[in-house]
């Protein structure tokens, strides 16, 4: 009897942990694919799903007693974290360079813009959603490994749709930074090689080729 208690536990704990992935993912979709699309990007409009996803995620890390030391904000594994990083950011970066030569021919640098200053805090942002929040509750749903990173890198995949190259190479980066964090759970170390190939992405392959970056129904047009 005490066994079967345990078992339902703990498949109430995961069914609850799928949850609250999927309830992010949600509110992530719905700023994508309605408030940008139907309600411009007025900054009031989309900042109310996007505080209350935040307010959730808050409010589920001190309920189950996470720390910003446990969550991924911490410096001492930053180089060891970095060390991890360093192979897979490398390639990550080959590939998208390849991407641009072959599209082009050539590599079509593009000029330096000065909002890709403000890259590694969208990037922190981005990597805490993903690895600080998503990738632990995976963890607690599939245990840590190869499911649980297949599952982080294709939400982070999905959340690119429909733009088809744009989605190929954020599931690749997601996998690997779901990858590291579950092996050293730095956040800044993430956000740096996330900065990194997203300045290559930028600079490197066509606008055209990405269509822009758009996602959601604004990839249309």
């Amino acid at each position: 009897m005490a066994t079967n208690q345990v078992t339902l536990e703990t498949t109430g704990a995961r069914s609850f942990a799928l949850w609250e992935i999927l309830s992010i993912v949600t509110s992530c979709l719905l700023v994508e694919w309605v408030v940008f699309s139907f309600a411009g990007r007025s900054k009031v409009v989309a900042g109310i799903p996007i505080l209350l996803a935040l307010g959730f995620m808050f409010y589920s890390h001190r309920e189950r007693g996470e720390t910003l030391r446990n969550i991924g904000f911490r410096t001492d594994n930053f180089l060891a974290a970095c060390r991890l990083l360093l192979l897979p950011t490398a390639l990550l970066i080959v590939v998208v360079v390849v991407v641009g030569w072959l599209a082009n021919h050539s590599l079509p640098v593009a000029p330096w813009r000065n909002r890709y200053l403000f890259l590694p805090l969208w990037a922190i942002f981005q990597q805490y959603v993903l690895n600080g929040f998503i990738n632990r509750r995976a963890e607690l749903a599939l245990g840590k490994g190869v499911k649980s990173a297949v599952l982080v890198a294709l939400v982070f995949g999905i959340l690119h749709l429909p733009n088809p190259l744009l989605a190929v190479l954020t599931f690749v980066g997601g996998l690997i930074w779901a990858a590291v964090y579950q092996r050293k759970p730095n956040l800044f170390a993430l956000a740096l090689s996330h900065t990194l190939s997203s300045i290559t992405l930028a600079l490197l392959v066509s606008p055209k080729l990405l269509n822009s970056l758009r996602v959601g129904f604004k990839y249309f047009g």
